[in-house]
């Protein structure tokens, strides 16, 4: 059959109990809701398993609504989300869950005014007292300036660090659903953020900084050790299975490319061969057009060599909020998929880094093995040069 005649469309009356996935396969027939089924499809028959390497980029306001307790958490300790690259905002709001502190759901036509005078913060229909960003604050300055703090790191071993601190305070305090930072610690899922500076925590790092603190965080460190790890998704760790890298994109903005980048990291600047993601799912409501996508829809993608040409079929951009379309896909992955072994990546990022600088330094050894663009797509080319002529290496 023709695959514009892919899937019949057959109607039935909804029942009046229904579960995820008869509701997500029976019901989600077309526009956003079918590449939302798709979505889950592709995610529960091809991507969560065995052998695949998944990365999250998590954008927009999601933990204070809860999603990293009620949802990231679960996701982690079920092996489906191997690394994560996020705002700092989001992991910032998810440790008031761990540090046992109370965010109330309200309505986004309150006066601002009247909770300013009243000393709460809003974000958009979530509210909190103001001593709720006090005592995070308080809470972070107390930690950095611990001794395991004080040296030059990435954001992983950062967070890593943070979640240790924040996991025995949840176990302290008694509470029995675990943060994002948390869980990640436990699963050794590492967590980075690609603008380290742009949150209550980078902001807390500055101001001991003011005190004299060495803590140093080095954006370096990050890119290397993703492009390491994208790198190492290759290796699949079964007999006879070559691994594939999958990015699952929630929003945009930084985190959506810091995570697409890793693949031009490999073969534009280090000059190894890579042929990009093999799987690529994003869940987002920007437009293309308007530069809110910018590099990162599927095809667009393709010319920056951060997916691979040969699995365009299989990528899906869904059109909708992440606050609907996560709680669906998580509900419906972990109903579909078994259980998922760790790869606790945080425990490897040494053999990871390893392997990325010896292939690294073989390619600067031997320039005309390195990838050129035109091998992903099977043209050829002349050789380029910078502006004054020098031919650059490949």
């Amino acid at each position: 059959m023709s695959q514009l005649l892919s899937h019949k469309i057959a109607p039935v009356p909804m029942p009046a109990s229904i579960n995820v996935v008869d509701l997500v396969d029976g019901y989600f027939t077309a526009y956003n809701s079918a590449r939302l089924r798709e979505t889950c499809h592709l995610l529960s028959r091809e991507v969560l398993q065995e052998g695949v390497t998944v990365g999250l980029s998590l954008s927009g306001a999601m933990t204070p609504a809860g999603f990293g307790v009620s949802v990231l958490a679960p996701l982690m300790q079920h092996g489906f989300i191997d690394y994560i690259i996020s705002t700092g905002a989001n992991l910032y709001h998810d440790m008031h869950y761990g540090l046992g502190l109370s965010l109330y759901a309200s309505n986004p036509f309150v006066d601002d005014i009247k909770l300013r005078q009243e000393g709460r913060i809003r974000i958009y229909d979530i509210v909190f007292d103001y001593d709720v960003l006090l005592e995070t604050d308080a809470f972070i300055r107390e930690i950095l300036r611990s001794a395991p703090f004080q040296k030059r790191m990435g954001t992983a071993e950062f967070h890593h660090l943070l979640g240790r601190y924040v996991h025995e305070i949840e176990t302290q305090l008694g509470v029995t659903h675990r943060s994002l930072l948390s869980t990640a610690y436990e699963c050794g899922v590492p967590v980075y953020t690609s603008s380290p500076g742009d949150s209550s925590i980078g902001m807390n790092v500055a101001a001991i900084a003011l005190e004299g603190s060495q803590l140093m965080i080095d954006p370096s460190i990050d890119v290397n050790e993703t492009a390491a790890i994208v790198y190492g998704a290759r290796q699949s760790g079964i007999p006879g299975v070559e691994g594939k890298s999958a990015a699952l994109i929630l929003g945009g903005g930084s985190p959506k490319n810091f995570l697409l980048q890793t693949q031009p990291q490999l073969h534009e600047v280090l000059g190894l061969e890579e042929r990009g993601h093999d799987f690529f799912v994003q869940i987002t409501d920007a437009r293309p057009d308007t530069g809110g996508l910018s590099g990162a829809t599927p095809n667009e993608a393709v010319s920056w060599g951060k997916v691979d040409p040969n699995e365009l079929p299989s990528t899906i951009v869904c059109y909708t909020d992440s606050t609907i379309a996560l709680p669906i896909i998580a509900s419906y992955v972990i109903n579909q998929c078994p259980g998922r072994s760790l790869k606790r990546l945080y425990d490897r990022r040494g053999e990871l880094m390893d392997n990325l600088k010896r292939d690294y330094e073989a390619a600067k050894a031997n320039p005309q093995k390195a990838a050129n663009p035109s091998d992903l797509v099977g043209a050829t080319s002349a050789p380029a040069t910078y502006p004054c002529g020098t031919p650059i290496r490949r």
